[in-house]
């Protein structure tokens, strides 16, 4: 018996991957959604019998999606895959009726074991206990840089924000990272999330490997800093020192855990420079003036970091040079191929 199976994620790469992780012998006919919105329709015109659905998506995110699925009491099994490991973000998609969680990159030997234990992969389908990765059904849209930056650096998101969910005890709510090429006078105005009427204080930290070239850069609103040094338990009082603290801690959890993630899934090792402070109490651009001086283009990976029932947020810049292009393109060329 054909098993109907829906695959919704925001990222092409990231459908192609979970394509790719199904077992090859497994009858099953797939087909995709590229939104939440979009996989709800879908699910409703293939009457699909199995989902696997991403969390961090525009239109409708996969909590919403689970929610309208047991709202309208869709027909339908759900395996979240995601590359928000936080353990909260498990055990509220297990609340919402998600039969089990997948995190991102999949991994081919997970998917037939969770398949094979909830009746959907049949004895003779699933060979030696190894499940195959078989040809990707067809998928229309093709992976571009942007795109494949975009999920890698999704999945190294989902690391950064485990390791500060689990340091502070919080939730750190999951964006959709944005990935452009800039100028570098184009920087300030990259930034989605800075206010121009607000004072920031920066860290920025070099990055260097092979192929790559770059920096990882902290804008802290400097509103932020009092509830921030609570978090991390530092005693009370408002010093220049104490905020400079505040700044280094968060940047070594966020930068180290981000970068470590890039470089698994590139498959080379990054090392991080020593952190400098570029400022503090200014305005975004004043922060960023020491860039305006260079003629070059940068790839810029924009993250916005949120923590739930506070209001602490910040923003986490990562400036490739145009130099790492070349190198991305081999990467994925390499993976879609």
């Amino acid at each position: 018996m054909t098993i109907r199976v829906l695959i919704c994620d925001d990222s092409s790469m990231a459908r192609k991957q979970m394509a790719r992780a199904l077992p090859k012998n497994w009858k099953a006919d797939v087909t995709f959604a590229f939104d939440g919105r979009h996989g709800l329709e879908r699910l409703k015109e293939t009457g699909s019998e199995l989902l696997f659905l991403d969390l961090n998506m525009p239109e409708m995110d996969g909590y919403q999606v689970l929610k309208a699925i047991r709202e309208q009491d869709l027909p339908v099994l759900t395996i979240v895959v995601s590359g928000d490991i936080q353990p909260e973000a498990r055990e509220r998609v297990r609340k919402l009726g998600a039969i089990d969680f997948i995190k991102k990159p999949t991994d081919t030997d997970q998917v037939a074991r969770i398949l094979r234990d909830y009746g959907f992969l049949q004895p003779d389908e699933f060979e030696t206990g190894k499940a195959r990765p078989g040809p990707t059904p067809p998928e229309p849209t093709p992976v571009s840089l942007p795109d494949y930056l975009q999920e890698i650096s999704n999945v190294a998101m989902g690391r950064s924000s485990d390791l500060l969910a689990r340091l502070l005890k919080v939730f750190v709510k999951q964006p959709i990272p944005r990935v452009e090429m800039i100028t570098t006078s184009e920087l300030s105005m990259a930034i989605s999330a800075a206010d121009t009427h607000t004072r920031y204080s920066a860290v920025c930290q070099g990055f260097l490997g092979a192929g790559i070239a770059g920096e990882a850069m902290l804008l802290f609103a400097d509103a932020n800093f009092d509830e921030m040094a609570k978090l991390l338990m530092y005693e009370e009082g408002t010093t220049e020192n104490l905020q400079v603290e505040v700044l280094m801690d968060m940047s070594s959890i966020l930068f180290g855990a981000f970068i470590n993630g890039i470089s698994d899934q590139l498959d080379i090792k990054l090392r991080l420079g020593h952190p400098t402070v570029l400022g503090q109490h200014r305005k975004v651009g004043d922060l960023l003036d020491y860039h305006r001086s260079k003629q070059e283009k940068l790839l810029c990976i924009e993250i916005g970091y949120e923590l739930e029932n506070t209001n602490i947020s910040c923003d986490m810049l990562i400036l490739l040079t145009e130099d790492s292009v070349p190198f991305l393109k081999q990467r994925l060329k390499y993976l879609v191929d």
